[in-house]
């Protein structure tokens, strides 16, 4: 497969010293760039999904008319995260 470059990156010399700092051991400037572009690149899909996922699911409820209150599902996020501290707690 080919490769691509990316655009030349102008920055404060500030921000190439605080990134620098952070290199790990046989790490290169380019290799943390092109890594933090690539998870970057996969927060933005993940968010897309998350988005779409939510307006699709606001769509069903106007669609149905079936919604749930916020206090019931907070009501249930809670139950389930006590369950999971008593899990975590005889484990």
């Amino acid at each position: 497969m080919k490769t691509a470059s990316l655009p030349s990156l102008r920055v404060e010399p500030a921000l190439r010293e605080a990134a620098e700092a952070v290199l790990q051991e046989g790490e290169s400037l380019s290799s943390f760039v092109e890594q933090s572009v690539r998870a970057q690149v996969e927060r933005r899909r993940q968010q897309e999904a998350f988005i779409a996922r939510g307006l699709a699911s606001r769509d069903r409820a106007r669609e149905h008319g079936r919604y749930v209150e916020a206090a019931d599902v907070l009501d249930g996020l809670a139950q389930r995260l006590e369950k999971a501290r008593r899990k975590a707690g005889s484990t």
